[in-house]
């Protein structure tokens, strides 16, 4: 899954796709480089950042879904947690939508999910972006994680989302610590056995990486990004979501080469 931020602010590559050419050339870029999803996203939500407007938002990605959808064959997602923003973005081509608040922020999303039969990520966190670090208190990250993204689940199907048609992500980076975020990533296994989904893991360029590697800026991140990607395949995620996708493209291929190979009696 290939991140196209449509954002002046984004931490990791704010501004450099703000312009609606320049933006769906990046998308078709990453379709050309492997991608298997090209995933929207017009509003910032790194710990921290303020909400934005619907209508802004709209402003940003519907012309960039649209034109992006006649130009690749690939699934678009939109990563929003509003209701009104994922419609418009599936009337314009979108097929799924990635909601980072796992249907707490809007739970009317459900509605427009289950109305249009688009897939659904529903990733795990707490709070809003300004609280979500208070909230980073676990005693059982694997469970707790799970247990949650359970409710996620509950409250799309309750809705009359499909089941088969979501996905969960346990949030790297977000209402967690770095040693949650490296414990969620090892457990990512377990959590996909627990809820029976596939599993989204997203820890490109993240500071939870830092806590390895030392301080480094977001793009200066990319060897510890492709680390945890290669780590995300062979504990068990089915779906990686990436800036770099070229480079993040052969990490995946080497690890699913070596998960090809049978266990040695």
């Amino acid at each position: 899954m290939g991140i196209l931020n449509v954002t002046p602010d984004s931490f990791a590559d704010g501004g450099r796709h703000f312009d609606l050419d320049r933006a769906v050339d990046a998308g078709a870029a990453m379709a050309d480089a492997g991608a298997d999803i090209i995933d929207v996203g017009g509003e910032s939500t790194r710990p921290g950042a303020d909400p934005l407007p619907e209508t802004e938002e709209l402003r940003r990605v519907a012309p960039v879904i649209e034109r992006l959808a006649a130009r690749v064959r690939v699934p678009i997602s939109i990563d929003t947690y509003k209701a009104t923003v994922a419609r418009a973005a599936l009337a314009a081509g979108a097929s799924i939508v990635n909601d980072i608040s796992g249907l707490l922020y809007e739970p009317a999303l459900a509605g427009v999910v289950a109305d249009t039969g688009a897939a659904l990520v529903l990733m795990h966190t707490r709070g809003r972006s300004k609280s979500m670090y208070s909230l980073a208190r676990y005693t059982d990250v694997a469970g707790e994680i799970s247990r949650e993204l359970a409710e996620a689940v509950e409250r799309a199907t309750s809705a009359g989302v499909r089941r088969d048609a979501i996905v969960v992500d346990p949030g790297l980076g977000f209402a967690k610590k770095a040693e949650h975020s490296y414990e969620a990533l090892a457990s990512l296994g377990r959590i996909a056995e627990r809820l029976d989904r596939p599993i989204v893991s997203g820890p490109s360029r993240k500071s939870f990486l830092t806590a390895a590697v030392g301080e480094r800026v977001p793009d200066a991140r990319e060897w510890a990004t492709a680390a945890a990607v290669a780590a995300s395949v062979l504990f068990g995620a089915h779906i990686v979501r990436v800036h770099g996708v070229a480079a993040m493209t052969d990490v995946v291929r080497i690890a699913d080469r070596l998960l090809d190979i049978p266990p040695q009696a």
